[in-house]
């Protein structure tokens, strides 16, 4: 007997069917006994094929306990397997989280710090105007050089009745309304900067959107102010001498600008203090104003029973407008800023 028990178990070795073995074994199988029976030069399809043989899957039976984990007074949990359930019932709240699941992204940690404030030289667009203003100014003021010359010399006498004035080329015409656009953007800029600086630096539209406001009404009160000049001097004047005060103030509205350009950039990209820059303005404003009153009085007030006339003319066409202009634009600056 206990040789056939032995010839029995070297048939299983061979790749026998191995039945004696399997019957006399009353436990279950697992996958390492029946591997064990087998040669070691046996291939995987002979592995497999003695597993499919002494391992057969039973079938899974769950408990049929109930379910003892919830809380006295409620409902028993619902098993995660019972398809019809929501999703967010079958989700844990961690489920998602990135220190379970280190694959997400977990974000950033801490508290998030003071934003950068708006500063001119950060705005690309702004940048850009005045990098472009600047190129343009050059170009203008090369081509148009002997121009600005003859209006320098002019401007300190007035030419005589039987004389014939030159007239500007269109070149020349343009180049001074461009300069005018820039004296506007430059003085909407120190405005901005005032604003900005002594009352409120937050609105509720973007910065250059307000520079932009700003720019257009400085030219809506160029052009106002140039409109009032022919309509007042049309009655009390003949039409060369309007003519000749209207050249006159373009230039130096436009010198106004050129004058400006320094100082708007040192405010935008040297932090030049506001202080400094409010005073070289009213400098720069009031020398151009005692420009145009000497301008003014050698064109129209030469004769001294005019004196009345050149009261009434700084009152209106001078002061008047000015404070206008200044009302408007801490006007639209109380309606832009956001109040707290």
């Amino acid at each position: 007997m206990r040789q056939d028990s032995l010839t029995t178990t070297h048939n299983l070795a061979a790749g026998d069917s191995g039945q004696a073995v399997a019957a006399s074994k009353p436990h279950e199988l697992t996958p390492k006994e029946v591997l064990s029976w087998l040669p070691k030069d046996a291939t995987p399809a002979q592995q497999d094929s003695a597993i499919q043989r002494h391992i057969k899957i039973s079938e899974i039976h769950w408990s049929e306990q109930p379910d003892t984990l919830h809380m006295p007074g409620h409902e028993k949990g619902k098993s995660f397997r019972d398809a019809t359930l929501p999703q967010y019932y079958r989700e844990s709240f961690f489920s998602k989280d990135s220190l379970f699941h280190p694959e997400l992204s977990g974000g950033r940690l801490g508290v998030a710090g003071d934003p950068v404030p708006y500063t001119i030289a950060g705005d690309n667009l702004i940048t850009g105007l005045l990098l472009g203003c600047f190129v343009l100014a050059m170009i203008s003021l090369a081509k148009a050089s002997n121009f600005i010359v003859r209006q320098a010399k002019n401007f300190f006498y007035v030419q005589r009745a039987n004389t014939t004035e030159i007239t500007e080329t269109s070149g020349e015409f343009w180049t001074q309304f461009f300069l005018v656009v820039q004296t506007s953007l430059l003085f909407s800029i120190i405005f901005f900067f005032f604003f900005r600086t002594f009352i409120s630096d937050t609105f509720v539209i973007e910065q250059y959107q307000i520079i932009g406001i700003f720019t257009a009404t400085i030219l809506g009160y160029f052009l106002l102010k140039m409109g009032l000049y022919w309509m007042v001097g049309s009655v009390f004047f003949d039409r060369k001498k309007i003519e000749q005060w209207s050249k006159a103030f373009l230039f130096l509205f436009s010198a106004e600008g050129v004058l400006l350009f320094p100082l708007v950039m040192l405010l935008s990209y040297f932090n030049l203090s506001i202080q400094s820059a409010i005073i070289y303005t009213a400098i720069v404003i009031i020398f151009v104003k005692i420009l145009s009153f000497y301008k003014s009085f050698l064109i129209f007030f030469q004769k001294k029973e005019f004196f009345l006339q050149i009261i009434l003319y700084l009152c209106a066409l001078e002061i008047v407008p000015l404070a206008i202009l200044w009302g408007v634009l801490v006007l639209i600056n109380s309606f832009l800023k956001v109040n707290y």
